[in-house]
């Protein structure tokens, strides 16, 4: 018998399973993957960071990120440039912009979906609640 704790962590998992899967659908439309379309968007949050930084922000290691940022430079989606002392910046071309947008447009039809079972206030509740758990607490709530 699973305690309820494991019950709500394996149902959390399904959903983002679901969500993930709906995407890489999605994505592969366009011509690119949730991990590269990932990358594309962090870059472009943050122009001009370093493959650490974007590491991070992909949850990603910094060797598993600069192999992923690899194919983006070979793809023609992303530039590197030298930066102040030793860094490397990560730009996007205008091609990477392009795949951003597309895949923008392509998760939020993606996410209507996955969570068109859920209402506004609903929707509303849940990210206060997942912020809770990911900000240790200093996340939104409903209170």
């Amino acid at each position: 018998m699973h305690s309820e704790l494991q019950t709500l962590g394996r149902a959390v998992k399904q959903a983002q399973y679901r969500q993930h899967r709906a995407l890489e659908s999605g994505l592969a439309a366009i011509g690119t993957t949730l991990a590269q379309w990932d990358a594309l968007r962090a870059i472009g949050n943050v122009r001009g960071a370093s493959a650490r930084e974007l590491a991070g922000a992909t949850f990603q290691s910094e060797q598993a990120f600069g192999t992923l940022a690899s194919r983006l430079v070979a793809q023609g989606l992303v530039e590197r440039r030298p930066g102040r002392g030793r860094r490397i910046e990560h730009h996007l071309t205008p091609d990477g912009e392009r795949v951003l947008k597309e895949g923008h447009r392509i998760a939020d039809e993606v996410l209507a979906e996955c969570f068109s079972v859920l209402s506004v206030a609903d929707r509303t509740i849940l990210l206060g609640l997942l912020q809770r758990l990911t900000l240790g607490g200093e996340g939104v709530t409903g209170t």
